[in-house]
């Protein structure tokens, strides 16, 4: 299976960090957050991979590409660790990119690929979306959507009403512990308009038919097409399963949970936690004086 990620988008709730800087190359410690979407997909078996791009996101392939000049100075310091490091980096995967000209919203970033992907089923993982758990997110996805017979697969998350209007959410029937038969989707529903307290999150995965349910939809709000829209119609037609998520979520589209990613994941480092949790429980006693 191929994986699509999309990092197309402005990073405008970022800015001023994100003004010469994708979004997606913001730090969670020591790697840019699209590094850890690259790995989940690569820890699922998926090694082909096309990032959607857009203009000022050469700094992401830039990342995944291979640096002459840096591996030449640090062999010439005996710096293996770091060498083995950035050669893992590049050999992880067959990265392809393919430039989102138009910014026509995540459906068409997502029918950006459909050269690419030809007529297989693909998974799409969000650059912003980062899933911590043993087992990967999007093999979670991937595991269901073959014992369904090829439907297509949303990941979803419980959220409190009040965080709803920022998502797709679903409703549906419980046929399993934790997946749903999607009935339909609203994308950013009105407070107290919400069909359930299901939110879809950043990890699909879609049959081939996905692209002529994109192509078939009609630009929405902003000139956008909107890929809850098209998932609406494989609902219909071809059908559409919901999955709980196993696994700590951040949404690194959000000051809060990118902060707290960097703080928590710091948290279980080795060489990091200690000195953090130090570190907080001496701000917070602080703070209390």
């Amino acid at each position: 299976m191929k994986a699509v990620i999309p990092a197309a988008g402005l990073g405008t709730r970022f800015l001023p960090l994100t003004k010469a800087q994708p979004k997606e190359m913001l730090p969670v410690i020591d790697r840019p957050c699209i590094q850890y979407v690259v790995e989940e997909a690569v820890r699922s078996g998926i090694t082909d991979i096309v990032i959607i791009t857009g203009r000022g996101k050469r700094a992401i392939e830039n990342h995944f590409d291979r640096s002459i000049e840096l591996e030449q100075r640090l062999e010439e310091n005996a710096m293996d660790k770091e060498l083995q490091m950035l050669r893992e980096i590049e050999d992880m995967a067959d990265i392809f990119y393919i430039r989102q000209k138009n910014p026509l919203g995540l459906g068409h970033a997502v029918l950006c690929s459909k050269k690419h992907i030809g007529k297989e089923p693909f998974a799409v993982l969000l650059g912003d979306d980062l899933i911590v758990n043993g087992k990967p997110g999007i093999s979670q996805l991937v595991e269901t959507f073959d014992r369904m017979g090829g439907k297509a697969v949303v990941g979803i998350e419980r959220l409190p009403r009040e965080s709803l209007s920022k998502y797709g959410v679903i409703s549906g029937e419980e046929i399993e512990n934790g997946i749903y038969h999607v009935d339909d989707l609203v994308e950013k529903p009105p407070l107290g308009k919400e069909p359930s307290d299901l939110a879809m999150i950043g990890r699909y995965v879609f049959p081939p038919e996905i692209f002529g349910h994109l192509e078939k939809t009609p630009p929405g709000i902003g000139g956008e097409i909107q890929l809850t829209d098209a998932m609406r119609l494989l609902a219909k037609q071809e059908g559409l399963f919901g999955q709980i998520v196993e696994g700590r979520r951040y949404d690194l589209g959000t000051w809060f949970d990118w902060l707290r990613a960097n703080i928590e994941l710091a948290l279980e480092r080795p060489d990091l936690g200690t000195q953090i949790k130090s570190w907080l429980q001496e701000s917070v006693c602080e703070k209390k004086q």
